[in-house]
């Protein structure tokens, strides 16, 4: 058992004085074999803690049922942690921004579309308890009090850029103490007094995120009213994310460190954000919207110009990073511990197997029935497209086909013909058509794009959330056949060699794998946007005209030696169907 605590303006730790030096790894961004490699290197370099999130959708996917296996197996990443004697900060708050999905919660909580998020209304509050009493004594038995590594778990992230609820914030601190943590807890915010305000409990420690201009920030947050103890920057953000039709962002390693350098010297305690960013599998990207025409989807690779690159290699951040923090060290005989991951290029893969998305909607989700078209979530789905499927009697020529309020990208199709794409931040959300027949088939399908993880906009529902009308005369359409598809098992999907498809498609091929599996990099060369999947894992996704990223991490750990199956999801356009194996990232 050990004790953690905040004496005076500075921490102790079983009596010694303590300087967190912790660098920011997601377990749920990197696979579990890797989570030994990535750990070791972060204490290599000279850093005594490690902080991770942990992500509600991740450990409840679907109401009640949880997970805590694969890559959620949150435990066996606090045991490696403390197999490299790292200490460890958890911020198991429902909501993690972390530019992921839906800022951590689960979708289903936007069926019930009264509910009030990142608040005391009962509804909500009934879900985070249940979640919590799950979660907590599984964190709670890992506590430094338990003999375990986590010294400090965060109430809530960020919360005064978004509410200022202190009822529900003396909530969370309740259950988090009645479901075990017994540790300390602590909010984190911006420096300036009007997040402080909405996000803290005067009782509660108080850290700040920030960038740049430490003094400047450390000054607003030690002056705040409620501010006790030592100086702590929870995420200093040494680098940044990307949306697609960005540039990649970069930071001068030399200007990050000297940055961070002055906070160390200022004796305060300082979390790398992030250490390793890995990488935003499957649909999991968030999303940033600055309003109803600047919504803006998180690429695939959370690279954020971090010290390791996404296969965990070394970068001169690294170096520069393990110079300044080999005189903070207490076991400098570990120092020189920097094992170099390998990559492989795979070469070239074509993928002449084909069946169209539309084609398959009967195969990847059960066909459900609506008056009006809904959001995706209140037919119970969560992630990947779903099809839309009416009637429309002949009406004058030409018509206005008008989506009200689409999330995120709707391919429209007459009698089977695509006439075009609608995305929600097209300037105007309709499509000049015409009807040719007295009976027409009008399918729609939408593409989730990842829902909005930060600010005004997080009740980011998902498909056509308002309505479908035709102009003249400005007419409701009622009466839908509905299919969800998740896109989670493409293994029911039937597949037929060497012919042309109708796009939104899959397209298969195999590749084989010499040896030992290693890291390497997927590089759509033929294709426009979709998504890849490699042995049923899905990898995320790809916008090759759009950028900065061009290639997709494929960890050594999802392949196999022999015969390797790769599914691409391509909506757009394709110029030749194959893929190329690199070994190095191309993120623009």
């Amino acid at each position: 058992m050990s004790e953690f605590l905040i004496k005076g303006d500075h921490f102790e730790f079983d009596g010694k004085p303590l300087q967190i030096i912790s660098g920011s790894i997601h377990y749920f961004r990197t696979v579990p074999d890797a989570w030994d490699d990535r750990l070791r290197k972060l204490k290599a370099c000279g850093f005594n803690t490690v902080e991770t999130y942990i992500p509600w959708n991740l450990h409840e996917p679907k109401e009640g049922e949880f997970v805590f296996d694969g890559i959620a197996d949150i435990e066996r990443f606090l045991q490696t942690a403390a197999k490299y004697d790292l200490h460890v900060i958890l911020r198991p708050s429902q909501y993690i921004c972390a530019e992921w999905e839906f800022g951590g919660m689960p979708s289903w909580l936007l069926k019930d579309r009264n509910i009030s998020l990142r608040c005391a209304d009962p509804q909500y509050l009934e879900k985070v308890d249940r979640y919590f009493k799950v979660l907590i004594p599984n964190l709670a038995k890992y506590q430094c009090t338990k003999g375990g590594p986590v010294i400090m778990c965060q109430i809530e992230n960020e919360y005064g850029s978004y509410g200022n609820d202190k009822e529900y914030l003396e909530f969370l601190e309740r259950k988090m103490r009645e479901y075990g943590l017994e540790i300390m807890l602590f909010t984190s915010d911006g420096s300036s007094h009007v997040y402080l305000h909405g996000g803290t409990l005067p009782h509660v420690f108080k850290t700040a995120n920030f960038g740049s201009k430490p003094k400047d920030r450390f000054r607003e947050l030690t002056t705040y009213p409620t501010f006790f103890g030592p100086m702590m920057c929870s995420e200093y953000w040494n680098g940044w994310f990307d949306h697609w039709g960005e540039a990649h962002h970069v930071r001068d390693p030399k200007e990050a460190v000297e940055c961070f350098r002055e906070m160390l010297e200022m004796g305060a305690s300082v979390n790398f954000y992030m250490f390793h960013g890995g990488t935003n599998f499957g649909f999991m990207n968030g999303a940033n919207c600055g309003g109803p025409k600047d919504y803006q989807p998180t690429i695939t690779s959370y690279d954020y110009c971090a010290p390791l690159t996404e296969e965990g290699n070394v970068t001169p951040k690294y170096e520069l990073l393990r110079e300044l923090l080999k005189d903070y060290r207490t076991d400098k005989d570990d120092l020189d511990i920097v094992p170099y991951a390998s990559t492989a290029a795979y070469g070239e893969v074509s993928l002449t197997q084909t069946t169209s998305l539309r084609g398959s909607a009967d195969r990847l989700g059960v066909m459900q029935t609506s008056r009006a078209p809904l959001p995706m979530e209140q037919y119970g789905q969560a992630y990947g497209s779903i099809l839309y499927r009416t009637h429309v009697k002949y009406l004058p020529n030409p018509s206005k086909l008008i989506l009200r309020e689409v999330h995120d990208r709707a391919h429209v199709f007459i009698n089977g013909q695509r006439v075009g794409v609608i995305y929600r931040n097209d300037p105007t959300n309709y499509l000049e058509v015409t009807f040719p027949e007295a009976d027409n088939v009008l399918e729609i399908i939408v593409e989730n794009m990842g829902r909005i993880n930060f600010g005004p906009y997080l009740h980011d529902e998902k498909g056509i959330t308002d309505s479908v009308c035709i102009a003249p005369p400005n007419q409701h359409q009622f009466g839908w056949e509905v299919y969800p598809m998740e896109l989670d098992d493409l293994s029911v999907l039937s597949f037929a060699e060497g012919e042309t498809c109708e796009l939104p498609a899959f397209f298969r091929g195999t590749f084989a794998v010499d040896g030992q599996p290693k890291d390497t990099y997927l590089r759509p060369v033929g294709f426009e946007h979709g998504s890849v999947w490699v042995n049923g894992f899905n990898l995320g996704r790809y916008w090759n005209s759009k950028g900065p990223q061009k290639t997709l991490y494929v960890p050594a750990s999802l392949l196999r030696e022999g015969e390797n199956e790769i599914i691409v999801l391509e909506y757009d356009a394709v110029t030749e169907p194959r893929v190329v194996f690199e070994d190095k990232s191309d993120l623009g």
